[in-house]
């Protein structure tokens, strides 16, 4: 067989290419004015107009001066090269996930980090509010314009722009399994527009939408005739060493990108590690750890914002009390009995959303419950308030639980904290929602709340317990309070 490299600007994979370069051109001329902003800016909050200059001394008694205009010249130069250098435009980060804000994050560090050890080896001291502003001001900006780009994407996406056309090419069980998978993440950016399988296009589609247009061997005019620009394999015994080499140097030469989904579920990107071995791609993949520096770092995060947010939230908490004990007798605040870290019980606060005597009257309405099986939920439950309703509907009532929280009984993002005899019915794997601290928020919670099937619930929870980040913590809550605004899934 001749290969001929694909050069055709309108082919599919160019198409792509020049989306991407489109984009990427965008981010560093957007990267380029935010970090002129940022120190420029901070060079006129430190020191105004009056021409302040930077004293380095020399080997004698001289001491050399540089203004801070060339300071802040070389600064942005450094930090718009780091963000090269770290990969922050790199096509595979672009999108989706948050490796491209971790990427901004350790590049900016970085940079301060050097500009602070040069600074010490110079003997030269550069301004203190200087750099305490540039470095906030300027990581804020960029993850801020990062992320409004990333939306303008999401829209494009939206309309079928700026997006892959992709193939899965493998068993057609496993094919069901990668689709299923694929779809949960509508941010991605790629869509399946077809599948080849062992049996061929005879077979019905592997999911509504997704038909099967082949089999293994004419993936090639599959993705000629469907405009694919990328194959995602998911695995078939009967697709040898040699043929999976041929059908790389196939899509080579188209210039068509291959996705291998290795036959893992729920396992994310920092626990797994590339080892080559032999031409073998070999993947490692960490186990877990429930303990040490990084739950440390966790932990200080939890006390700090929690402890933060009840100085500032306690008027609004204050003005909740009264709005609740005047609509209803009974206190203010309700406890219920949670099972927490390592199965652990606690008493979790809420504010009252309900009739005094609630539990009383919850044996009369379970079977007119609208939850998923396991978790009792009534979209018009009569036992709830005018005020309560309120509350539900934008999870005011949950905001107590900061005491749990800086008590060390709960954090702010793990998974949904369960009553005693929820886990009771738990299986050996569901268990595993106890190896952590239960949370006010989490993945639960930005992605339908009470309108998730229980198996969604605790596929959800096991992935945070196995996978979670400081840094997906954040995007977390971020992600909890525009939930909470659209009150999607809350009753």
């Amino acid at each position: 067989m001749t290969l001929t490299r694909q050069s055709s600007v309108d082919s599919p994979s160019a198409v792509v290419a020049a989306w991407q370069r489109a984009y990427a051109s965008r981010l560093l001329v957007t990267d380029l004015v935010v970090i002129v902003v940022a120190v420029y800016g901070s060079q006129f909050i430190r020191f105004g107009t009056s021409g302040a200059r930077l004293r380095i001394p020399g080997t004698s008694d001289d001491v050399y001066e540089l203004s801070y205009v060339l300071v802040s010249a070389v600064l942005a130069a450094g930090w718009f090269l780091a963000l090269s250098l770290f990969g922050t435009r790199d096509r595979t980060v672009i999108g989706a996930g948050t490796t491209e804000y971790k990427r901004i994050t350790d590049a900016t560090i970085r940079v301060f980090v050097v500009l602070a050890l040069v600074a010490f080896l110079l003997q030269s001291e550069v301004g203190r509010g200087y750099l305490l502003v540039a470095l906030p001001l300027g990581l804020a900006l960029l993850l801020a314009s990062r992320w409004m780009w990333r939306k303008w994407l999401l829209r494009k996406r939206a309309s079928g722009a700026y997006s892959h056309r992709a193939i899965l090419m493998g068993e057609r069980v496993k094919s069901v399994h990668v689709a299923e998978q694929m779809l949960r993440d509508g941010a991605s950016g790629i869509k399946i527009v077809g599948a080849v399988t062992e049996g061929g296009a005879g077979e019905p589609d592997i999911l509504p939408g997704i038909p099967v247009l082949g089999d293994h061997r004419s993936v090639t005019k599959v993705l000629e005739d469907a405009r694919a620009d990328t194959v995602v394999f998911t695995g078939a015994d009967t697709i040898d060493p040699p043929a999976m080499r041929q059908l790389g140097w196939e899509l080579e030469a188209t210039s068509t990108t291959l996705i291998v989904a290795p036959a893992l579920t729920d396992v994310a990107g920092p626990r797994i590690h590339a080892r080559p071995v032999a031409g073998l791609p070999l993947i490692q993949v960490d186990y877990p750890v429930f303990t040490g520096r990084r739950y440390a770092l966790k932990r200080a995060f939890d006390i700090v914002t929690s402890l933060l947010a009840l100085v500032v939230l306690s008027p609004v908490f204050l003005v909740i009390a009264m709005l609740v004990r005047r609509d209803t007798p009974g206190p203010a605040l309700f406890t219920q009995e949670r099972v927490g870290l390592n199965g652990e019980r606690f008493h979790m606060l809420k504010f009252r959303s309900m009739v005094v005597d609630a539990e009383t009257q919850l044996p009369t309405l379970l079977d007119r419950s609208d939850g998923n099986g396991v978790l009792f939920k009534l979209k018009s439950d009569p036992r709830v308030t005018r005020v309560g309703a309120v509350l539900r509907r934008y999870s005011l009532d949950e905001l107590p639980q900061l005491v749990n929280v800086l008590a060390g009984e709960m954090s702010l993002v793990g998974p949904r904290p369960p009553l005693a005899s929820e886990v009771e019915q738990y299986d050996e794997w569901t268990r595993r929602r106890l190896l952590v601290r239960p949370g006010i928020t989490g993945l639960w919670q930005t992605q339908g709340r009470s309108d998730l099937s229980w198996e969604d619930s605790v596929r959800l929870d096991l992935y945070y317990v196995e996978n979670w980040s400081l840094t997906g913590d954040i995007i977390i809550l971020y992600r909890t309070i525009r939930a909470v605004v659209r009150a999607h899934g809350a009753y």
